[in-house]
């Protein structure tokens, strides 16, 4: 049973945002209280599991709530964020301090969307997307593990690329600038994989940044940079 959609069209997964966020809003949904599952929003609401899944993973992206695997999902109080203005070239960003760049590419490969990708690029889970993982080196140490998404109707030949001479963000800026942009920003502890690709341990802090681009609207690339918090700090500056 959704909603009033009289006005102008509005997409089914915005409506069940919206329907989440007007019971929070009434006080029927308060800080802590765990959600129906996601069938049973199904059920009540009427839509598809997928629309469901991409509302609650966009509600939980932006603080609203929060996901425990296994568990469910609760109403939680939004966490702060700063924003982030730019996407920025790790090797242009070490050239400038006067150091050597260079990066290792671990895989670079098609794979087939998962439920989660699929919602993030408006696709039928088990599309094909494309799949880049690369590491980045500062005087050779490694600081930052690039795990990039690209949909092949933006990057058709992304496959074909050597990202160990170019990086991925000089080769798909100069396909087509990002004309929308989003970052978010985490705290996260290694797993086995980036430790053994960045050269740590499991007690190293990361900052894990995950920046999502579209172009003209359509979902373009869905990115996660992994990096060492004693190796990286992240700032910017701007005139108010």
């Amino acid at each position: 049973m959704l909603l009033n959609n009289k006005d102008k069209p509005v997409p089914l997964y915005d409506q069940v945002k919206r329907y989440i966020t007007d019971r929070m809003e009434r006080g029927e949904w308060s800080s802590g209280t765990r959600l129906p599952t996601e069938q049973e929003l199904v059920n009540e609401l009427g839509v598809s599991r997928m629309t469901v899944h991409r509302a609650l993973r966009e509600l939980s992206a932006q603080g609203i709530l929060r996901r425990v695997q296994g568990v469910g999902t609760f109403i939680s109080t939004p966490v702060p964020s700063t924003e982030l203005l730019e996407i920025r070239d790790i090797a242009e960003d070490i050239h400038s301090r006067g150091h050597r760049h260079h990066a290792k590419v671990v895989k670079l490969e098609a794979v087939r969307a998962s439920l989660d990708m699929a919602t993030t690029f408006d696709l039928r889970p088990g599309t094909k997307i494309f799949r880049s993982l690369v590491v980045h080196y500062e005087n050779d140490m490694p600081i930052q593990l690039e795990d990039r998404y690209v949909t092949p109707s933006f990057a058709p030949d992304y496959l074909e690329q050597d990202f160990s001479t170019q990086t991925t963000t000089h080769y798909l800026r100069a396909i087509h600038p990002a004309t929308e942009l989003e970052h978010l920003v985490f705290a996260v502890t290694p797993d086995v994989e980036t430790q053994r690709l960045l050269e740590i341990d499991e007690r190293e802090p990361c900052l894990l940044v995950v920046r999502r681009t579209w172009i003209d609207s359509a979902p373009a690339t869905k990115t996660l940079l992994t990096c060492p918090g004693s190796r990286f700090s992240l700032g910017s500056r701007r005139k108010l």
